[in-house]
């Protein structure tokens, strides 16, 4: 921040703060690069031309959403307009961003060529799949070569690497040892199914970023221009101000309405963490405490309607429902995953002692809400046009319509013609590192889908598991984490919902729960060393460790680790998806919600080793048996007829029973707070 002072939307001071130096941003800027790649510097005609290519690319996208474009033309106009933007702004190597070269411009205009010859072939070109001739082989081959470079420039090695090793076991299938081998696959096969059909690079990842994934990230981009992002902030300082705890509950409100249009976890804690990181300072937040709160926060946004995470359209697509339904199955889990972050913030406040941090807007918050309130609406605005009965695509058209018309609501946040052509290039330069892995996951889907890699790995998977639901959740889990290490949210779901996700299905778990359970656990690769970027970034903000704040960031989203096995292993636990059971009412989504959110806060309240008061060792031992009898009523029915040989009824009344009896207990012995 240029000064030392946060303020409202209209200008007013909201807060006294220290300055977050120039240096520390530029620490974040690094690893925000890490993520996204290093974007080219671009001034003059080169900067010109490739913010006019980003608006074309958008305008192209709202037309196409309310328009009709053929699918197939849709995802390749899609995937040029991706790599040429991708290769324009990404180097080649960090040290040649200050201008374009010759080797940015010859890829581009190469990959646009062959996305022309492709389109130019028309039928006749897609019924070649099967047997292309020469030139289809050559076209295709330089396709993905283009398009592996682009997704190393936008993403890094892995995700070409990790493609690489797929084209490789397509290919020496009869040469590979039991039970991997396979028939193996000569190079023109290969290429006519990547390349040509759309089953491949083209099939429903490049859909889902073509159709959905620009259009949030267009949608993000005008309610940024507009000023929502900033009146989010605002308003929660705000809302909490001279409150106890104001400062952490700031950043869980903030990360909360942040998160929602957002979709990005570490930008969501880099925009908050400028802002909060010195209050929670001020209120006596350790740092490397306030780093994982911070980058706890941001990784809500993934998992927080009605964007969350570009892996969650494909959740939509891949199953066949309406991203609405999406939407409705993590809601609840959202609320949990909030609902203790508060609480761990709660008890934070008695453990680190923490001060009110004097928070007076000189702009009271109904004014606020009165002058800016309008920017909630346009954040309703998406998920409204759903329940009317628009399609997603057409549902976030329109939301982007509204927010422009209201924007004009105040002079201020009017989105003129600069603020409109930055909204329009931003919205495309924000979707190029979500389209490159998708269209390079395309890869990984097509050789999974021409080898049958995914039934034979869910069949090793099973065998290993001796057919244990428990135990294949846990692998299946530690399958996707480790995935997840290495490659971004979105290609990590999409590997494992191809070759995890029908293990899980096999033994019984419906197919949306799988695939939600996938979902959850490619998202905790964001706090999980080495790609823990939220956390990194958090800790370059607040000076603290970024492997200390990552494990604080690991306590702070305990809800977001053991969530996902109840709605698997648990009978009623789908109903935290918003689906009843089978054979079961809207009593057993109750049920299962209550009883899962006192295991939570028992558990939060064993993280923070504090309940009422300090726990003592055997009050933290009975707490995690509380949480544990609550959030996994079924497992430990089943720990428990192993060991006594026959069937018992179990209910969740025990963990409520020992859980509450536990703070009636430090209730009675309440002692005066000491700082932890």
């Amino acid at each position: 921040m240029a000064d030392d002072k946060a303020h409202a939307t209209d200008g007013t001071k909201i807060v006294e703060t220290e300055a977050v130096s120039d240096e520390t941003m530029q620490k974040v800027e690094e690893l925000i690069e890490a993520e996204e790649g290093a974007t080219n510097r671009l001034l003059g005609w080169a900067g010109t031309i490739s913010t006019g290519i980003a608006v074309v690319m958008s305008l192209f996208h709202l037309y196409a959403a309310y328009a009709i474009v053929p699918t197939q033309e849709l995802r390749y106009i899609h995937v040029a307009f991706t790599l040429i933007l991708a290769f324009l702004l990404f180097p080649l190597a960090k040290r040649f961003r200050d201008r374009v070269r010759w080797w940015d411009i010859v890829p581009g205009i190469v990959a646009i060529a062959t996305i022309v010859y492709a389109l130019w072939g028309g039928e006749d070109f897609t019924d070649r799949a099967t047997v292309p001739d020469r030139m289809d082989v050559i076209v295709g081959v330089v396709f993905i070569v283009l398009l592996l470079e682009a997704t190393r420039r936008t993403t890094g090695w892995i995700m070409p690497v990790v493609s690489i090793f797929f084209i490789a076991y397509a290919m020496l299938g009869p040469h590979l040892p039991a039970p991997w081998t396979h028939r193996g696959y000569d190079l023109p096969r290969l290429v006519g199914h990547l390349f040509i059909t759309l089953e491949g690079i083209f099939g429903v990842a490049v859909d889902v970023s073509a159709t959905l994934i620009i259009l949030f990230t267009i949608f993000g981009a005008f309610l940024a221009q507009s000023g929502a992002g900033k009146f989010f902030i605002d308003f929660s300082l705000a809302l909490m101000g001279n409150k106890p705890n104001a400062a952490g509950r700031t950043v869980v409100l903030s990360s909360f309405l942040l998160g929602g249009p957002s979709g990005s976890g570490v930008a969501t804690t880099v925009m908050i963490g400028t802002v909060a990181a010195p209050m929670l300072k001020k209120a006596g937040f350790e740092k490397n405490a306030a780093g994982g709160l911070l980058a706890a926060g941001g990784l809500g946004a993934i998992l927080s309607p009605p964007v969350l995470g570009a892996a969650a359209f494909l959740i939509a697509e891949f199953l066949k429902i309406s991203y609405l339904d999406v939407i409705w199955m993590a809601t609840i889990p959202t609320v949990l995953y909030y609902l203790s972050l508060l609480i761990m913030v709660e008890i934070d406040a008695k453990r680190f002692g923490a001060k009110n941090v004097n928070i007076t807007p000189e702009l009271g918050l109904g004014t606020m809400t009165r002058r800016y309130g309008f920017h909630f609406i346009s954040l309703l605005a998406v998920v409204v046009f759903m329940v009317i009965g628009f399609s997603p695509a057409l549902s976030v058209f329109y939301a982007i319509v509204v927010t422009f018309a209201l924007s004009f609501l105040r002079k201020d946040t009017a989105l003129m013609p600069k603020k409109l052509v930055k909204a329009l290039a931003d919205g495309s330069i924000g979707a190029l590192n979500a389209a490159t892995t998708c269209a390079c996951a395309g890869i990984v889907v097509g050789v999974v889908t021409l080898t049958g890699l995914g039934l034979k790995f869910s069949s090793i998977v099973i065998a290993y598991a001796g057919g244990s639901l428990l135990l294949t959740a846990l692998y299946t889990a530690l399958i996707v984490w480790i995935i997840g290490l290495a490659v971004p949210v979105t290609a990590s779901y999409i590997i494992c919902a191809v070759i995890a996700a029908p293990a899980l299905i096999k033994l019984g778990v419906p197919d949306y729960a799988a695939h939600m359970f996938i979902f959850y656990y490619a998202v905790l690769s964001e706090v999980s060393p080495p790609t823990a970027l939220s956390p990194f970034a958090a800790a370059a903000i607040t000076g603290g460790d970024p492997y200390r704040t990552t494990l604080q960031s690991w306590k702070y989203t305990l809800p977001a680790f053991l969530v996902p096995f109840v709605f698997v292993c648990d009978p009623q636990g789908v109903g935290l998806l918003l689906s009843i059971p089978k054979g079961g009412s809207w009593v057993d989504i109750l049920e299962i919600t209550f009883k899962t959110t006192c295991g939570l806060l028992a558990l939060a309240a064993v993280a923070q080793n504090w309940g009422l008061r300090q726990n003592t060792p055997i009050e933290r031992g009975l707490l995690l048996l509380s949480g544990l009898l609550l959030v996994f009523p079924s497992l430990i029915e089943a720990i428990i007829e192993a060991m006594i040989g026959r069937d018992i009824s179990y209910t969740f009344l025990p963990g409520l029973i020992i859980g509450f009896g536990v703070l009636l207990w430090q209730a009675r012995t309440r002692a005066q707070p000491v700082t932890a």
